[in-house]
């Protein structure tokens, strides 16, 4: 379970190039194997302008659901190194993972949690 939902917190999608004077910035984005994650975040700039944070929510979009979706919620750091790559800390139910993407058409990665397998991440930037 809880690799599903850090897996979901890496998945995030995004229409928008992030611009050098955003001080808010909204992440979309879905985690897990198969997606089953969706991934929303409002964040502001902490700091530089290259530094985001803010409350996250998780909310499971999968087939398998029942009485309903379950969500989640809990906190994302974020740091846009340049353009092309970003780095997140996503903390979700005590379990900290972390993230690292490049961009293509969305930010792909990763989302990296201790004891767990790897899942893929896709997180958009708006």
């Amino acid at each position: 379970m809880q690799r599903l939902v850090a897996a979901a917190v890496l998945l995030m999608a995004s229409n928008t190039a992030w611009a050098a004077d955003t001080e808010t910035l909204e992440i979309l984005g879905q985690a897990g194997v198969l997606g089953e994650w969706e991934l929303t975040a409002k964040l502001t700039a902490t700091g530089t302008q290259k530094e985001f944070s803010g409350p996250l929510v998780m909310k499971h979009v999968g087939v398998c659901t029942v009485d309903g979706p379950e969500q989640k919620t809990g906190e994302i750091k974020l740091q846009l190194s340049d353009a092309s790559r970003v780095k997140a800390t996503l903390l979700v139910d005590g379990v900290a993972c972390s993230y690292a993407g490049r961009k293509s058409d969305s930010y792909t990665g990763l989302l990296r949690c201790r004891a767990q397998r790897d899942v893929p991440l896709l997180m958009w930037l708006k």
